[in-house]
């Protein structure tokens, strides 16, 4: 990033001995869905031999349906590699599921000490787990009541919201994938969701818990289409 610009759009964080960081790298990551797939093996065999990075879920709503996540700092990936990929048997025969597209990127909150790890490492780790095969993946809009509150209540909202999320991380029952997609989602939703864990249970628990939140009762305006399923495929990590 240049000086001239002067508008500094990189991520930030805070080091150990208080010192702003910042790095001008995220993830991108998308949720792709598609239906009438009679055989997995087809797909993952597929996926292996393209070295894709990814996760494959089966769909539990739907006997064939089947979803797949990719991801790469660079968005090119999608239009390039991705697509080529996907024109091509066994993903091209399959039926796509639009409504269920998820698209979003990594974002700092302004306080990790490890940017690189946060941004790039961790969300990739996460989902390719093979302790915490289920997932449910689901966007949401803020609704313009939460804009309107101030820095401290913004703050308070959001604390009783991730507390939550980090009991459930604590108790070993799952994760979250955090995602924005401001102008990147044809529905204009701000964030993409995923939560990912050993059992699906404990998911909907969470999201159970975070309805009663003042976030999600009182400052949501749309919340869903969800994707629940669980890991038939993982992109090795290392």
């Amino acid at each position: 990033m240049t000086e001239t610009t002067g508008l500094d759009i990189r991520e930030k964080g805070r080091a150990a001995d208080g010192r702003e960081i910042a790095l001008d790298r995220r993830l991108f990551m998308q949720l792709l869905a598609f239906g009438d797939c009679r055989d997995t093996a087809l797909l993952t065999a597929a996926l292996d031999e393209y070295h894709l990075p990814g996760v494959l879920y089966a769909d539990i709503n739907d006997p064939r349906g089947i979803a797949l996540l990719t991801f790469s700092e660079d968005p090119d990936f999608f239009l390039t590699d991705l697509r080529t990929f996907l024109s091509h048997p066994p993903f091209a025969d399959l039926l796509p599921k639009p409504e269920l597209t998820m698209l979003g990127r990594t974002y700092a909150l302004g306080y990790e000490d490890d940017l690189e790890r946060a941004l790039l490492d961790r969300p990739r780790e996460k989902v390719c787990n093979p302790a915490m095969p289920w997932a449910i993946w689901y966007p949401l809009r803020r609704a313009g009541s939460f804009e309107q509150l101030s820095a401290q209540e913004q703050r308070t909202i959001l604390m009783e919201h991730g507390g939550i999320g980090m009991a459930y991380g604590r108790a070993g029952y799952g994760t979250d994938i955090r995602l924005m997609c401001h102008g990147l989602d044809k529905n204009d939703n701000d964030f993409v969701v995923g939560l990912v864990g050993p059992d699906l249970y404990p998911l909907s628990s969470i999201v159970q818990r975070m309805r009663k939140t003042k976030q999600t009762s009182l400052h949501l305006e749309r919340l869903g289409p969800f994707f629940t399923g669980k890991a038939i495929w993982q992109a090795p990590t290392s």
